[in-house]
């Protein structure tokens, strides 16, 4: 043990804590019998993390161009910077056009199978120089994910980019090199592309941009298209990630692809989705199955439009990671880092909640609980932290522990309960007790 003190921070709904540094904490041998007790063994070790981050969407963007340039600085400047921010490294794009788009596009003209036209003008407006300017306050190139939504509307089945519909199978090769005209155009713009998944919510008939695959119409893909073409292009560093949606049949759906070794050796790892389930134990039984690739948070958000003020939504976060992280995750990339008062801008109505809100009509800015709760991981467990054994969550009382590349020991605990909790937190012979106020979360640096 390098000190006898330990660093406690706390957010509590009823407080006004927000990530506040509270008094430092003693490490002694007094056990509270009433507290839960929480046993830490860091030699105990699990997956090594990877990192966090949010959504470059061109909403975001779009939010952000329409208030001052003080105010955009504030707001990158508390999600980028390695030590007064929340430390975020990772980044996620749309190919193509989203719902959280102006409008639908894509970046070709109409029946362009050569991809002569390809060009993503577009995204040099608004994206890219969010993105580049995210990365000045990171001090480093983010980790970007890019994800398509839907391919162009003339090489689907129902001739729409929103709506489901199905990439027809003649342009299964005009698609995959598509994804690697996208790297390289980023990448000409000084932004490399560390990852893609193959589709968003390939489950999901959405009124908004959409594409549905089965499981073997993602393998085959995988296989036969996009794993051979971004080989073929000397890009086999591309993290290549499957499934991108729910974790209610993510064994499923990734042990349909991961089962089949020649689509098996393009594919990095699996991604996925908080909707729907929160059967954190299925992230397991992936890693179980398929211990040599990795798992990763995608995308999750509060659905149903801005909620300012509301705590439940920071609960939410920290509820999720929590389990996902106890059950080998890799990496945590929220949705849109920004949205407006609306919960927008989203081309069909698809309102949602963000952890940053921005009231364009006052310049207003508001940050919700979940900007708050993702800090007590994001801003204290370091890219490179592998994860140790802890306790396990109990119905009162939810944790997670982790031990970063310096030797430090993070411990995340959160109290979900109308009453307050006490827990010690043992490290070898020694404790440290920690009050929980009701609806509060606590990050304790050992």
């Amino acid at each position: 043990m390098k000190t006898k003190t330990v660093t406690h921070i706390q957010s509590a709904r009823d407080n006004g804590d927000l990530l506040k540094v509270k008094e430092t904490l003693e490490l002694s041998s007094f056990s509270n019998e009433n507290a839960t007790q929480i046993k830490l063994n860091p030699n105990e070790t699990y997956q090594t993390i990877r990192g966090f981050g949010g959504a470059f969407t061109e909403a975001s963007a779009h939010t952000l161009s329409l208030i001052s340039e003080e105010k955009r600085s504030e707001i990158l400047h508390r999600y980028f910077h390695p030590e007064e921010g929340l430390g975020y490294r990772f980044g996620r794009t749309h190919i193509n056009s989203c719902d959280f788009s102006l409008d639908n596009y894509a970046y070709v003209e109409e029946n362009d199978t050569s991809l002569s036209t390809f060009s993503i003008e577009r995204e040099k407006k608004l994206v890219i120089p969010l993105i580049k300017d995210a990365s000045k306050v990171a001090g480093d190139n983010l980790s970007i994910l890019s994800s398509p939504w839907s391919p162009p509307h003339w090489m689907k089945s129902n001739q729409d980019m929103n709506h489901g519909g199905k990439l027809l199978p003649e342009f299964y090769s005009t698609w995959a090199n598509y994804y690697m005209k996208y790297v390289e155009a980023m990448e000409a713009e000084g932004i490399p592309i560390w990852g893609l998944t193959i589709q968003n919510e390939p489950e999901a008939k959405q009124v908004w941009d959409s594409c549905l695959y089965t499981a073997e119409e993602e393998r085959d893909f995988i296989k036969n298209h996009l794993g051979p073409t971004i080989w073929k292009n000397g890009r086999d560093d591309l993290k290549v990630i499957i499934w991108d949606h729910n974790r209610d049949v993510v064994f499923e759906r990734a042990s349909a692809v991961l089962s089949d070794p020649e689509a098996a050796q393009y594919v990095w790892g699996t991604g996925l989705h908080w909707y729907v389930s929160e059967e954190f134990e299925n992230l397991s039984k992936v890693h179980n199955a398929f211990p040599d690739k990795h798992l990763i948070f995608t995308e999750g958000c509060i659905e149903g439009g801005v909620q300012l003020g509301a705590w439940h939504t920071g609960e939410r976060y920290a509820r999720n990671m929590i389990g996902d992280f106890n059950n080998y995750l890799e990496a945590w990339i929220d949705w849109n880092i920004v949205l407006n008062e609306e919960g927008g801008p989203n081309h069909v109505g698809n309102y949602c909640d963000a952890p940053v809100i921005v009231d364009t009509k006052t310049g207003d800015v508001h940050y919700n609980s979940s900007f708050y709760y993702i800090g007590h991981f994001s801003k204290y467990v370091k890219p490179g932290a592998v994860r140790i054994s802890c306790s396990e969550p109990t119905k009162c009382v939810q944790t997670t522990a982790f031990r970063n590349p310096d030797g430090e020991i993070v411990v995340v605990v959160m109290n979900e309960s109308d009453n307050q909790r006490n827990v010690n937190v043992k490290l070898e012979e020694q404790l440290v007790a920690v009050e929980l106020p009701a609806h509060s979360i606590s990050t304790v640096l050992l």
